[in-house]
């Protein structure tokens, strides 16, 4: 074997080694959520692969069962009580409208916003960017306490749309930032090609520019929904009787124990919708996040 054979064998093996790393929680969380719990608190042995796979922890958690039911519902007297403790069918649902629809809005914005900055050289504009940047690096906790108040005044709290709000808030500097980058990359003379053509800065804007950018619209939408789907901390404030995935799945740890088992399959639920979103744009995503990345 020589030696660009052997460079190439070594490369191939320690990309399926980090993989490998990186899919193995995810793997073993799956696991869990089939596992019975007498596999999950085994005290003996860690209980890899010996055991009965069983989906009593889907069927309550995501089909709205109720643990009595299950069978191994009275077999451990811990976590949270209630006929729907443990039903994650609400959450799911909320999580979906709080997530596609901040995800449309921050994107919508996001794209308006990119154009007019990437084209319009107005006085103040990298700073008017640098502003809106610096929105995404102060840490949400830092303003958490005045947001609550100025949500609850405003009659947003505990609702949909408030959160919705949120989350747009917190995605367009990012959705912003990624966007502009790609409208960067696509010559000037393209827009003044086509108003010459007779079209106006609108028809420009949609007729012409943002078709030749989809990938970054792709890439941004997928960056944003998953920003939005996993968040936790703002969640978890400006709501009480609404409860997204990340903070649903925190009631299952109690004083008297941790259910892994609804915890691993309301979790593992979850990685579906943004696996389809991903698998959805996935023609665009890779180039979307590979665009300007290399320049002619």
């Amino acid at each position: 074997m020589n030696g660009f054979a052997a460079k190439n064998v070594l490369r191939y093996v320690l990309s399926i080694t980090i993989v490998c790393i990186f899919i193995f929680p995810i793997a073993w969380f799956a696991l869990t959520s089939i596992k019975p719990v007498s596999a999950v608190f085994n005290k003996d042995e860690v209980v890899v692969f010996d055991f009965k796979p069983t989906f009593e922890n889907y069927q309550v958690t995501v089909l709205g069962g109720k643990k009595a039911d299950t069978e191994s519902g009275s077999s451990i007297g811990m976590g949270t009580s209630g006929s729907g403790a443990y039903d994650g069918r609400g959450s799911i649902v909320s999580s979906l409208i709080v997530a596609i629809s901040s995800t449309f809005m921050a994107t919508l914005i996001s794209l308006l916003a990119a154009y007019a900055l990437s084209r319009l050289n107005f006085r103040g504009s990298q700073g008017y960017m640098q502003w809106i940047l610096s929105q995404r690096f102060l840490p949400p906790i830092a303003i958490i306490i005045p947001l609550v108040f100025i949500f609850r005044d405003l009659g947003l709290r505990d609702t949909h749309f408030g959160l919705v709000i949120a989350h747009t808030l917190i995605n367009i500097p990012i959705a912003l930032l990624i966007l502009k980058s790609f409208f960067d990359d696509v010559p000037i003379e393209i827009d003044q090609a086509a108003m010459i053509d007779g079209a106006t800065r609108f028809q420009c804007f949609y007729m012409v520019v943002v078709p030749m950018i989809k990938g970054g619209i792709a890439a941004t939408a997928v960056l944003c929904f998953i920003f939005s789907w996993t968040e936790f901390l703002l969640s978890l404030f400006l709501t009480s009787s609404i409860r997204t995935i990340p903070v649903k799945i925190t009631t299952f740890v109690t004083s008297t124990g941790s259910e892994w088992g609804y915890i691993s399959a309301l979790g593992t639920a979850a990685i579906v919708p943004g696996f389809i979103f991903i698998l959805l744009v996935q023609n665009h995503l890779v180039r979307g996040l590979t665009m300007g990345a290399v320049k002619d």
